[in-house]
């Protein structure tokens, strides 16, 4: 059965969908439980960029976005990393904006995520929809901005530096006394 339901998440079958659920109604309970033995199906469907199908099952199954991988990352992690901003969309409205703020095993939340990998529109939605992400550090007391020019994702920078205000998040110094200018200059 789990089986039917990844296959299912990748393809976006819908009728699938339901067809499991006939059969084994508490299949997506034991997915939230963690009584499930394969990758959730929402991180599946959202790695494929399946948006009807990651949609039906938030409207089924909420408390599905809650699930984390073995890396400790939400599905909102994962649309992030790839751009599926009709997903980022889908799953900060579905769910609400303090989704924005689980940490990965880096300790990296998605908007991390989207600004070292360049991806601007993402970016700017979690900004939009929870600006206190942007001021969450990771483990090494890195700043978003440290994490750009790190990554050399100027575009991200730049737009975090057009959206989010204040001089004490340009200035912010990381665990080794740095700030972004130091770092761009190294």
């Amino acid at each position: 059965m789990e089986h039917d339901l990844c296959e299912a998440a990748i393809t976006g079958d819908i009728d699938s969908l339901h067809a499991i659920i006939r059969k084994d109604p508490l299949i997506l309970h034991k997915v939230v439980a963690g009584c499930f033995s394969g990758t959730s199906p929402l991180h599946v469907a959202t790695s494929n960029k399946q948006t009807h199908f990651v949609e039906e099952l938030l409207s089924l199954k909420p408390e599905l976005a809650e699930v984390l991988d073995s890396q400790l990352r939400s599905a909102l992690h994962l649309a992030s990393a790839q751009g599926h901003d009709e997903i980022v969309k889908l799953l900060l409205v579905k769910v609400g904006p303090e989704i924005c703020l689980i940490r990965d095993r880096d300790g990296r939340n998605p908007l991390h995520i989207a600004a070292v990998k360049g991806k601007i529109s993402a970016l700017e939605e979690f900004v939009r929809s929870c600006p206190e992400a942007a001021r969450v550090r990771v483990d090494r007391s890195d700043t978003i901005l440290h994490l750009c020019v790190k990554h050399n994702q100027w575009k991200s920078l730049e737009k975090l530096l057009d959206i989010v205000q204040g001089q004490d998040f340009v200035d912010a110094k990381d665990n080794d006394g740095n700030t972004i200018l130091h770092l761009a200059i190294l």
